[in-house]
């Protein structure tokens, strides 16, 4: 009864619950306790050493509990983070704060005499632009360079280690054809899926293209990505792709190539070219048409099936029909049933990387006679 009574309460939490993971918003919540704990402690400390200023306690509280709500604010609102640019951010201004303080010390016996007491102000500012400037270039340099940056100590580099199922990088192509949305509907991928700000501008150039045909494949690319962003069962990122393997690569199949080893990724496409050149260097790939081609229904030799041959082969008698999965069937002598529907039996089957290819024969429309038996 108990049980009955609590499971409709947890399924109402659970829908109006928000998205972020419970802990991420616990300590958030924890935050903002913490923070109007201190704002009040604020308001009472200067209340009581100056009890005259009401209003300005008042203000102090508020301060400081509007300075909460905006740390947190600005963490919602930035949901993506990169650890490499915080690193960036953290270590830059550890470093401009060490070094500001090195040179400060270091230029106040040439800029001040040691008997200049009336010089402290000017000694202190000059030591904050000095830090202040150490930071900025500190964290622009980091910043600008995140990529290629490791904390290094002598024979000991510590990088990033990639753990359970490597990333999938997915190439033009296969973003434009559209099944690789479909198959993250099903949830068969549980794995990052990353898209290269090169593909992503490559996209953009074919949907702004003159010829219409390749603008509404560009356009497609576009709408399938945006699908595939908007659903909460795949997990995809969009990678700037500022290493220095790519500075002097231009072409994009290229550049694919060598983010996907730099990423320890794989490569997703339908590109047979892109394929080979990824094999060659030691990238493995995920070509969706051997995927389909695998997903296909087997058929073995001595089976029939019903097929309409629509055209004559490339070989004399030939003709060619294809099953409702696109399957080219090749049929012997069946050029004179080209308009039809017949029962072929099939001989063998020949898979291909561009697809699966049927060979059989026209059934005997009429069956052949038993042979005569012979009495004596």
């Amino acid at each position: 009864m108990f049980r009955k009574t609590l499971e409709p309460l947890l399924a109402r939490i659970k829908a109006h619950a928000p998205s972020g993971p419970w802990l991420l918003w616990g300590l958030r919540l924890c935050y903002g306790v913490l923070m109007i704990g201190l704002a009040m402690a604020a308001f009472n400390r200067f209340f009581e050493s100056n009890p005259n200023q009401y209003f300005q306690a008042w203000g102090l509280f508020l301060g400081v509990l509007f300075g909460g709500i905006l740390i947190v604010l600005t963490d919602v609102a930035l949901a993506n983070k990169q650890i490499t640019t915080l690193s960036a951010l953290y270590f830059g201004l550890l470093l401009g704060l060490l070094l500001g303080y090195i040179l400060s010390n270091a230029l106040d016996p040439f800029l001040f005499a040691p008997d200049q007491t009336n010089a402290r102000p000017l000694q202190k500012i000059v030591a904050v632009l000095i830090t202040v400037a150490c930071c900025y270039v500190c964290i622009s340099t980091l910043l600008q360079t995140k990529d290629e940056f490791r904390f290094i100590i002598p024979y000991v580099e510590f990088s990033k280690q990639v753990k359970g199922a490597r990333p999938l990088v997915l190439d033009t192509s296969v973003i434009i054809d559209g099944r690789i949305a479909d198959i993250c509907d099903t949830r068969f991928i549980d794995t990052k899926l990353i898209i290269p700000r090169f593909v992503l501008q490559e996209l953009q150039s074919v949907a702004d293209s003159s010829d219409k045909l390749k603008r509404n494949r560009g356009r497609r690319g576009l709408d399938m990505l945006k699908r595939m962003q908007n659903n909460p069962k795949a997990e995809l990122q969009i990678h700037e792709g500022n290493l220095t393997e790519l500075r002097d690569v231009h072409k994009v199949d290229e550049r694919l190539v060598v983010l996907a080893k730099a990423l320890g990724a794989r490569v997703v496409t339908n590109d047979y070219n892109l394929n080979k050149i990824a094999q060659l260097q030691g990238v493995d790939v995920i070509n969706l048409n051997e995927l389909a081609n695998a997903l296909k229904s087997v058929a073995l030799p001595g089976e029939t099936m019903l097929v309409r041959l629509v055209k004559p082969g490339d070989q004399l008698g030939q003709g060619v029909g294809y099953l409702e999965d696109g399957t080219m069937v090749v049929v012997e002598q069946g050029r004179s049933a080209i308009g039809q529907e017949v029962t072929i039996t099939v001989t063998s089957v020949l898979q291909t990387p561009a697809g699966r290819m049927i060979f059989g024969r026209i059934e005997s429309r009429y069956p052949t006679p038993p042979p005569p038996t012979v009495t004596g």
